[in-house]
């Protein structure tokens, strides 16, 4: 997400690394429900499927949307391999 700085004095909206569900990755927003949090870098990475389009990311969020969903935009795929 360019251009967005997380303030590190609030706990409000943070970044993240997760596992996310994306059958196109050109989306750079994600509803909480194809997201799993995780604790560590490597973890998600750990726990990435790509033949299941499960990836590792780098998210911001979450925040709430203007329709009232929980959402999470991508800051970064993690070890990405080229689209099909």
């Amino acid at each position: 997400m360019k251009g967005y700085v997380v303030d590190p004095q609030t706990n409000i909206v943070k970044e993240c690394y997760a596992v996310v569900y994306a059958p196109k990755r050109r989306r750079t927003r994600f509803p909480e429900n194809v997201v799993e949090v995780c604790d560590t870098e490597t973890v998600a990475l750990q726990k990435a499927d790509h033949s299941n389009m499960q990836y590792a990311a780098k998210l911001v969020g979450p925040c709430r949307s203007s329709e009232g969903f929980m959402v999470f935009f991508l800051k970064e795929w993690l070890n990405l391999e080229p689209e099909e």
